[in-house]
């Protein structure tokens, strides 16, 4: 009798395990991971070669968002459409995908996840009916593939702009470094680094190294993966030759005195369960993705010694990437903070539907009005630097965040970089702070 019991026991355990896993398809992996195998997005009166500027945005209005419909439509920016390319991700993310995903599913409390290890936690397609859709493509995002498993933004120019006049006012030279210590794919160790006794998921690092009055800051973001538990985070004052830890509301603070907060790093560098998420629709919409290597890059500054050159910014004010756009399958997500006292009431994030970045973010102030555009050009590996061909990370080159209400924007050139050897676990941590700013 326990013989029987224990084997319809074990044939039970089977069953569900086999369930669990026919829940990951491979229709459902490639329509996640390939939305361009069938043919490349079309929308009428939008076509390769095109040039979007004030005199045709209004027919093409329902491809743009309605901050980068503004600023065409007031003459600040034009865009020129290039053919839609497949940033396929790394096929290591792609197989724990399909080795984990089945065993993955949302807590009772919103930002608590159960049984993701690695990969794309939800890769079905997103419902209007499901009430949490907008949480899942939220933690879509936060274990997505942005970076990858490690990667350098070495060096990387912030410059601070009068949209007006177009005067650099400030520019800022920095390192910023990226490592996940957990749900790992492509770099070993993997699925995590050991050992890891505070059971951190991810560690960014930033270290200021010009000009003289801010050399030496230091930033250090350490994000757990219990997404309840508060990140922890300090800063470095070379000034002060100290460390401090950062109060919560410090990542909402004017960073370096430019028109991004900490939190909007990436198109949004915080918890999830710090904010509502509600999913919106999915729409076929221009995002800015291209190839580094193609565009017309600045030839003036920043060229290094190996010969790189970052991309070139123009439109009112110097404000806008000179790069090219393409259709995209894109996933509308809107984010209200949980905290009352939060300096915005949403964000409307335009996530590239095949990459889960975040290449558009528009933010409202607590009026409702509309306050700050984000926008981060991303490049495909394999047309940018060598070291990054092949890593399937769809790599950040350009950013924008412009104050809408100021007239005044903060724009970012990047050396991204995808190599483990830049970024070391030792890099995440306080004596590293202290240390490196001696």
């Amino acid at each position: 009798m326990l013989k029987k019991t224990l084997t319809t026991l074990a044939v039970s355990m089977a069953l569900t395990t086999s369930v669990q896993a026919a829940q990951v398809s491979e229709d459902v992996i490639k329509q996640s991971f390939f939305p361009y195998a069938n043919g490349a997005p079309q929308m009428k009166g939008v076509s390769t070669g095109m040039v979007i500027d004030q005199t045709n945005v209004d027919s093409v209005k329902d491809a743009l968002d309605p901050a980068m419909y503004r600023f065409i439509k007031n003459g600040d920016y034009t865009i020129k459409v290039a053919e839609t390319t497949d940033f396929a991700l790394h096929q290591s993310y792609i197989d724990a995908t399909r080795k984990y995903a089945g065993d993955t599913s949302l807590g009772a409390e919103a930002g608590a996840i159960h049984g993701s290890t690695a990969g794309r936690p939800f890769p079905q397609e997103p419902a209007m009916d499901d009430p949490r859709a907008g949480e899942k493509l939220a933690f879509n995002y936060k274990y997505g593939y942005n970076w990858g498993d490690s990667a350098s933004i070495y060096p990387f120019y912030w410059k601070y702009r009068d949209m007006n006049s177009g005067k650099v006012e400030r520019t800022v030279k920095m390192n910023f470094h990226f490592l996940n210590l957990t749900h790992r794919t492509q770099q070993e160790p993997f699925p995590a680094i050991t050992p890891n006794p505070s059971n951190l998921f991810r560690g960014i690092y930033v270290q200021v190294l010009e000009p003289f009055d801010v050399k030496n800051t230091q930033l250090l973001i350490q994000r757990f993966e219990d997404d309840l538990k508060r990140d922890n985070a300090y800063l470095y004052l070379g000034f002060q030759r100290r460390v401090r830890r950062l109060s919560t509301g410090q990542v909402t603070d004017a960073f370096l005195g430019s028109d991004v907060m900490i939190e909007d790093f990436e198109g949004y560098n915080g918890r999830i369960s710090d904010m509502n998420w509600s999913y919106k629709g999915t729409k076929t919409m221009l995002l800015p993705m291209y190839n580094h290597n193609d565009m017309e890059l600045d030839t003036e500054t920043h060229k290094d010694d190996e010969g790189y050159q970052v991309v070139k910014f123009g439109g009112a004010g110097g404000c806008f990437p000179d790069i090219t756009w393409q259709l995209r399958k894109v996933y509308v997500v809107e984010s209200n903070p949980v905290d009352p006292n939060h300096p915005i009431s949403k964000r409307e994030h335009y996530m590239d539907a095949q990459t889960f970045t975040i290449p558009r973010n528009i933010t409202y102030d607590r009026k409702g009005d509309m306050w700050k555009s984000w926008l981060i050009g991303q490049t495909h590996p394999d047309h940018h630097l060598p070291i990054n061909k092949g890593t399937g990370v769809s790599v950040d080159d350009a950013f924008s965040m412009v104050d809408i209400q100021a007239n005044h924007c903060t724009t970012g050139q990047f050396k991204g970089i995808v190599d483990p050897k830049l970024t070391p676990p030792s890099k995440m941590t306080v004596q590293n702070l202290r240390a490196s700013g001696r």
